[in-house]
Order: C-alpha cells, then structure tokens, then sequence
C-alpha cells in the first residue's frame, strides 16, 4: 500500500498523481506499487512540490509494518532513533520576531549620522 499526501501542492502535480494513484480525498492518493515505481512517482513529487510539502507512506516488513519519507517545508520532520523512525515537531516560527539590522542602517549609526 502506498499513501501521499500533500499540502499547497501545484495543480499540475496533483494532476500527474492522479494518473498513477487513487485521489480518496483532496491532496490524499492512494495506490499499491512495486518499490521501484513508488522511486518514481516519489522522485516527481519532489521535483513540483515548489512552495507545498509531501508525505509518503508505504507498507515495509519492519517494527512499524510501514515506512515513510517526507518534503516540503513542515513542522514534523522524521527523526531516527535506533532503527524506528518517529515524528518531531519543530517549534513554531515566532510572528512578530525583530528583524535583524541592515548593513546601511549598521554603518549610519556607526558614522554617527
């Protein structure tokens, strides 16, 4: 089984998707193939993603019975600890931090002006 899921995603990636995957739902395909389709169909996904992220998750003979692989800018990133692969959370990006000073705005105030 073979799960993807994006975000933001460009309408012609959705599109391309959709002639190898089952769209269940917005932005969710479904589908059942070999690894090295799967390579494939992944290696697409990354090269429209453009400003969206992605999910991919597949069964695997392995602790979880599944595996996954992401892209994209998001908050959960994999992370593995001693061969099971989990999920962190990034902290959010604050709203309102201060800009950092700019090199003419640094060397006026230097000059004295």
């Amino acid at each position: 089984m073979l799960v993807i899921v994006l975000e933001n995603a460009p309408p012609r990636l959705r599109g391309r998707l959709a002639v190898w995957l089952l769209e269940v739902r917005a932005g969710v395909y479904v589908g059942n193939y070999s690894a090295r389709t799967r390579e494939m169909i992944w290696e697409q996904v990354i090269g429209d993603i453009g400003e969206g992220d992605a999910v991919m998750v597949w069964s695997r003979p392995n602790e979880s019975g599944f595996d996954f692989r992401t892209c994209g800018k998001n908050r959960r990133m994999p992370v593995d600890i001693d061969g099971l692969k989990l999920v962190r959370f990034l902290p959010p990006e604050p709203a309102n931090a201060p800009s950092p000073p700019t090199a003419s705005g640094t060397s006026e105030s230097a000059n004295g002006n």
